[in-house]
């Protein structure tokens, strides 16, 4: 058996868009359990022709077009690091890498014809991510670390913790050292051995679970499957402590990794008919083994809520117990839930909306994957399903243009002006109904990064050379 390793890793990109933006810098440092050093990688990838980088992404990195030039191609940088990822025993790790890091490189691989979740469960690979459990410790270990107060609430972000207990010594936004930070952050984490592993046990989807199926009723007058736990997630907010009392309802019907918990510290749920299930209930999704935490109910828990939400609780489960049937009710309405269909989502989004790969179309990919760059063209009708010879066309668009068969290139042709439609409503689509991002739109947020406010020389500078770029490579946008 392989020996587990840490792997601490951060991204910076050309946006925020899972399925439509890219990579453009990737750095990791593995260590062992002792967050000792073993190795570190920087990976640098050149911007792909069809990627229109979002400017305010490229002020905030500050990474310019000069600095991709020695850059490596996309689909190169993407098999370097799904390999990182996949090494047995490893355990990827960053801060709220869950909450962006991790879904942006599951569509990478998933673009180049990757496995996009091994490193999720195979060969003893698992995943983790540190907010959370930053989190935790900001709320019931709070003497570990020191907290920065930013308008006067303590700041859970990297940069600020960074600066407030000097973990690494680098401006933020740059992802080595953000990974350097990250690594003495769990560090420091870690001297409280007992807390650390409790959290951690956290991302272990069985132990997750196990810990959720521990969890007391509400109420004994009510079904035992309605189990009552206090879920931490930051995206409770600062205003709540990033905690709120849940009751368990059940699963999702159609999307079944999806735990469904309905709010307790909502006043509204008592203004609940069977009418009005969808405006007066707050049900939070979560999927076991990831980044929000259901911790048990107890006091030393509770006695985080103030006395107002408190209360809250108190009165609902009273209002539960006496409308048995309004909660099962409640439960059926986000049981059955389903989101609204997209029209017209591009192939590069629909990871969530295609089949598994066969063992057949995987084996394919992999012989795609290890032919040499001469042969790949060759290899493109080996792909029954369109959406996979269409991801595989573009691989070979994106990387190695001069390598596309003729036979591909008006397919090529007609994405491009996909790319760079005539107007904003034209502009491709992803999963969520969301819009790419446009050469006329990057040009007109340009001028508005430059007329509203002062700008940094290196600020300007890359947006200078950004508007430069996008006006020479699409002409028309102008």
């Amino acid at each position: 058996m392989s020996r587990p390793t840490y792997l601490f890793y951060d991204l910076e990109t050309t946006g925020l868009n899972y399925a439509f933006d890219q990579v453009l810098q990737f750095a990791g440092i593995r260590t062992d359990l002792s967050f000792s050093e073993l190795e570190r990688h920087e990976i640098l990838v050149k911007l792909r022709p069809d990627v229109i980088p979002s400017p305010a992404a490229m002020m905030a990195h500050k990474i310019s077009l000069s600095d991709n030039v020695s850059a490596i191609f996309e689909y190169e940088a993407t098999r370097q690091i799904h390999a990182l990822l996949n090494e047995p025993g490893t355990v990827s790790i960053g801060f709220n890498s869950l909450g962006f890091d991790d879904e942006f490189l599951r569509f990478a691989f998933y673009r180049n014809l990757l496995p996009p979740y091994t490193h999720q469960h195979a060969n003893n690979c698992w995943r983790m991510d540190l907010l959370p459990i930053v989190t935790l410790y900001w709320l019931y270990k709070p003497d570990v670390l020191k907290w920065p107060w930013i308008d006067d609430k303590a700041s859970l972000k990297l940069e600020h913790l960074n600066a407030a207990n000097n973990l690494a010594d680098a401006a933020s936004h740059d992802a080595m050292a953000d990974v350097e930070a990250s690594v003495e952050l769990a560090r420091r984490l870690s001297a409280e051995k007992e807390m650390w592993d409790y959290a951690a046990g956290y991302f272990k989807k069985g132990l997750d679970s196990a810990r959720q199926d521990e969890l007391q009723p509400l109420s004994k007058s009510l079904q035992e499957v309605y189990r009552f736990g206090l879920l931490v997630d930051v995206g409770i907010g600062s205003q709540y402590n990033y905690q709120a009392p849940v009751l368990f309802i059940g699963q999702s019907e159609p999307y079944s990794n999806q735990f469904l918990w309905l709010r307790l510290d909502r006043p509204e749920l008592q203004e609940t008919t069977a009418d009005n299930i969808e405006d007066t209930t707050w049900v939070i999704r979560k999927k076991q083994g990831q980044k929000r935490i259901i911790l048990p109910p107890k006091e030393r828990f509770l006695q985080r809520l103030d006395s107002e939400r408190r209360q809250i609780l108190v009165d609902n489960r009273r209002w539960l117990e006496a409308h048995p049937d309004l909660l099962v009710e409640i439960a059926k309405y986000h049981r059955q839930f389903t989101y609204q269909e997209v029209p017209n989502v591009d192939v590069d989004a629909l990871l969530y909306q295609t089949n598994f790969l066969t063992d057949e179309e995987a084996e394919v990919s992999r012989r795609f994957h290890n032919a040499a760059l001469s042969q790949k063209a060759g290899m493109l009708g080996l792909f029954r399903r369109s959406d996979l010879r269409q991801l595989a066309e573009r691989i070979i668009f994106r990387n190695y243009p001069d390598r596309m068969p003729d036979s591909s290139k008006p397919a090529s042709e007609a994405f491009m002006k996909q790319v760079n439609p005539p107007d904003e409503e034209q502009a491709m689509v992803d999963y969520r109904g969301k819009r790419r991002m446009t050469p006329r739109r990057a040009i007109s947020e340009i001028e508005a990064l430059r007329s509203g406010g002062e700008l940094s020389a290196q600020q300007s500078l890359i947006l200078d050379e950004l508007a430069g770029y996008l006006r020479s490579r699409f002409p028309e946008a102008n």
